[in-house]
């Protein structure tokens, strides 16, 4: 049986592959990356719960990280446009069915990475917190 922590990121993961660019989780950067755009979701760090007793609760507020990439001549539209999904997706279910109290999405920070010999790519890191609460921190 999954622990809370990896049904919430395995139902993130489903929103994002649900959006026309490619979602992967945990893998490396491909060599191409496709013309809709790329999504990497990691994990994150779940860091330190606040614990309430009686009933015994672990209140977690854990930063999961998506890799958002796009390249082409038309970066900057694009990546506008896959950001922009993302935080359709989000917030269209901030519960992700129940399974989390709230999901919030940051602001990117947009880099340009040259590539030789081929067009740059456009990328950031969207930190979502994923604010839940179980019982047991390791299950």
């Amino acid at each position: 049986m999954p622990s809370p922590r990896e049904t919430i990121l395995t139902a993130l993961h489903a929103r994002l592959s649900a959006l026309p660019a490619t979602a992967l989780r945990g893998e490396v950067l491909p060599e191409r990356v496709p013309a809709a755009g790329l999504m990497i979701l990691r994990d994150g760090e779940p860091g330190d719960p606040e614990v309430t007793l009686s009933p015994l609760r672990y209140h977690y507020q854990h930063r999961a990280e998506i890799e958002a990439v796009v390249q082409g001549n038309d970066r900057d539209t694009a990546f506008a446009t896959l950001c922009s999904s993302i935080g359709a997706a989000i917030s269209a279910d901030r519960t992700l069915g129940g399974l989390c109290d709230w999901v919030e999405a940051e602001a990117p920070r947009p880099v340009d990475l040259p590539v030789e010999g081929a067009a740059s790519l456009k990328a950031a890191v969207i930190t979502v917190v994923l604010h839940y609460s179980t019982a047991d921190p390791l299950g």
